[in-house]
């Protein structure tokens, strides 16, 4: 039965990674909160340093917390200056400086790069420039401008180096993260709409963070960038002095800080900023920032280049965003989107209805109505989860909701309209293996027929010239499509009852196989990544496919169909030979039938044969290549996969 999956659509979470994520986000919610009442009530730090914790801890959620109480909590009542004296506290304090303003341009730059679907090459360039310009123009020469003293141009001539060094290192670290797991397996961390896009873009940022901490403690005791500060309020006997230090003091720090001790001061970078004052021996020279700065230069471009050895660079969100790629499958730096979009698991969110085992595919579909004696049928495309085994689901795509699709049972001769309403986020078309059609009808897309629309309906049309058994399928791209359902019988009786080998009961086999990996289905290809680890006959794996209850005595006509299929498959019936009567929609003469126990049914053929009930009992039909016969490697009941059993009785 089916039941709408519109409220699942709106708030399924499909990946483990996910409720982790959600967790995780949680804990940076609270953590943020935690930080930045504590900053604003509690802790002596100038105002942008505050804003600076809060930022990081927004981007490293319980990392950042800890940051702040390592480095820069006050953990008691006037300790500040002398709990964040070490140096690699104050080199902590000049990374969180940095990292809040240049993550902050690359996130914002990431955001809008990615609605405009820009390749992820560019995607860099424009995030390196948003975050080096953020940081420099905004967060230090504008926020710092009141304590490093000057006019606005002065302090960005005065940070320029710092902060070139500081963002090579940072987006050197923060560039291979995002791209190698933005265009890994789940790009979904593609889109900024996904958590998966801000957990990546956090752990980016811990990656740069650590990448540029070192060269910030050696700036720091060089004198070329500030650390850790304290804001105290004057006592109120002294409102000058107290005035004058609220501006901070206009002075480098790392020049100044034991004025600013000794006087009580306002703005004060820590006490132990007396011993990285910058002179003399401990001056910085022009080999080592050229040194310093060529490092964190050659350090940016490997960080930006390397990737492109891996993945694709040329792609963007509107490329391939979102797509969820199947474990095992090699991706390579050439490795074009469409191949991508073609592989990609169905995302499970976009299903209309979903069926239990019980439901089942291959239900003889009658006309909608008959017009000037046309027999008129109506096959609506849709996504729709399909529960192959009970507890086994798969995401898929099917034909009135059912797979295989229904049957269109028809009569030699007969005019047959067929509309086909395409209600997948792709298009579609169908085609009718093995029959003689007009050509502007046979279906295949781009050649004989625009594609089917999301939304629209095409009409075929054409007069059934043969008989036999034929079947039908998508046409575009359609190694993703029949691989995930499209498919259907096309039975065809003769216009004469008599040419047709009589037989007590039938029944139709189509074969499929599929590829469900942690709970996301992708199209089953032989290739890496895409090889099947489901069988089903009609839709359904053993133990869950039908029986089929016979006499002894009675004949049995099978109709095999390699309806999608990536391996040919040995089918066998126990029980005694059967007889060969029709290959791929032709009568076999009497001369030409053979007698097997085993019949190769391959990708696309057709095979109808008699079996007669020789001994009461259960007889097995089931595909030769043992694999075949487990599901997800795995035998249950003693078989699974393509197998179904013929109950003979008395």
């Amino acid at each position: 039965m089916g039941e709408s999956c519109a409220r699942e659509r709106r708030a399924r979470l499909i990946q483990p990674i996910d409720y982790f994520l959600v967790a995780w986000f949680v804990l940076v919610a609270i953590s943020t909160i935690w930080v930045g009442v504590d900053q604003f009530r509690h802790n002596p730090e100038p105002a942008v340093m505050k804003w600076g914790f809060i930022l990081v801890t927004l981007y490293l959620g319980p990392i950042g917390a800890l940051l702040y109480v390592l480095a820069d909590k006050e953990p008691r009542p006037g300790e500040h200056e002398e709990f964040t004296r070490p140096l690699w506290k104050q080199g902590i304090g000049s990374t969180i400086h940095c990292v809040a303003g240049d993550a902050t341009g690359i996130i914002v730059a990431a955001v809008v790069v990615a609605s405009l679907g820009l390749p992820m090459w560019l995607d860099l360039i424009i995030e390196y420039a948003a975050g080096f310009a953020f940081g420099l123009f905004v967060f230090q020469a504008l926020f710092m401008k009141n304590m490093m003293g000057g006019s606005y141009w002065q302090n960005v001539r005065r940070s320029f180096l710092p902060e070139f060094i500081s963002m090579n290192l940072m987006m050197a670290g923060m560039a291979p993260v995002m791209s190698l797991l933005m265009m890994g397996r789940d790009m979904r961390a593609m889109l900024p709409t996904e958590l998966l896009f801000w957990a990546v873009m956090s752990f980016g940022i811990a990656a740069g963070f650590v990448l540029a901490y070192p060269v910030n403690v050696w700036m720091v005791k060089k004198g070329l960038k500030h650390g850790l500060m304290t804001v105290r309020p004057q006592p109120a006997s002294h409102p000058q002095e107290h005035d004058a230090h609220a501006q901070h003091n206009p002075q480098p720090p790392e020049a100044h800080a034991g004025h600013d001790q000794a006087a009580g001061g306002a703005s004060s970078p820590g006490s132990g900023h007396e011993a990285h004052q910058p002179s003399g021996a401990g001056a910085v020279t022009v080999p080592q920032l050229t040194v310093v700065g060529a490092f964190s230069a050659i350090a940016l471009v490997v960080g930006m280049v390397a990737p492109a050895n891996a993945v694709n660079m040329t792609l963007s969100a509107h490329d391939v965003g979102g797509l969820i790629m199947p474990p095992g499958m090699i991706m390579t730096r050439d490795t074009p989107a469409e191949a991508m979009r073609d592989m990609a698991a169905v995302d499970p969110r976009a299903a209309t209805a979903a069926y239990d085992v019980d439901t089942r595919g291959d239900e003889v579909l009658e006309p909608a109505r008959i017009e000037d004696g046309v027999r008129v049928f109506e096959l609506t495309v849709s996504q729709i989860r399909w529960e192959i085994l009970p507890g086994v689901t798969v995401d898929a795509y099917a034909y009135n909701g059912q797979i295989p699709g229904p049957r269109l049972q028809v009569t030699q001769g007969d005019r047959i309209r067929i509309d086909v309403t395409n209600e997948l986020d792709e298009s579609t078309t169908v085609h009718w293996h093995g029959l003689d059609v007009p050509n502007e009808m046979d279906g295949p897309a781009g050649i004989t027929q625009d594609p089917i629309q999301p939304g629209d309906t095409y009409r075929y049309e054409y007069t059934v010239k043969q008989w036999g058994t034929f079947f039908y399928h998508s046409h575009d791209h359609a190694d993703r499509q029949q691989a995930l359902g499209l498919y259907g019988a096309l039975i065809i009786d003769p216009a004469d009852p008599g040419l047709q080998p009589p037989a007590d009961r039938e029944y139709t086999i189509q074969l499929q196989e599929w590829l469900s990996r942690e709970g996301l289905t992708y199209p089953a290809m032989p290739m890496e990544g895409g090889m099947p680890n489901y069988f089903t006959i009609n839709g359904k794996a053993y133990p869950a496919t039908e029986t089929i209850d016979m006499k002894v005595g009675e004949t049995l006509r099978v109709r095999f169909i390699g309806s999608n299929t990536n391996d040919i498959h040995p089918m066998h019936i126990h029980g005694g030979p059967f007889t060969v009567v029709a290959r791929d929609g032709a009568a076999l003469t009497t001369a030409q039938q053979f007698q097997a126990d085993t019949i190769n049914v391959g990708p696309g053929q057709r095979y109808d044969v008699l079996w007669n009930a020789l001994e009461p009992g259960q007889w097995l039909i089931h595909c030769h290549i043992n694999h075949h016969t487990t599901n997800n490697n795995v035998e249950t009941d003693g078989a699974g996969g393509l197998t179904m059993i013929i109950n003979v009785t008395e």
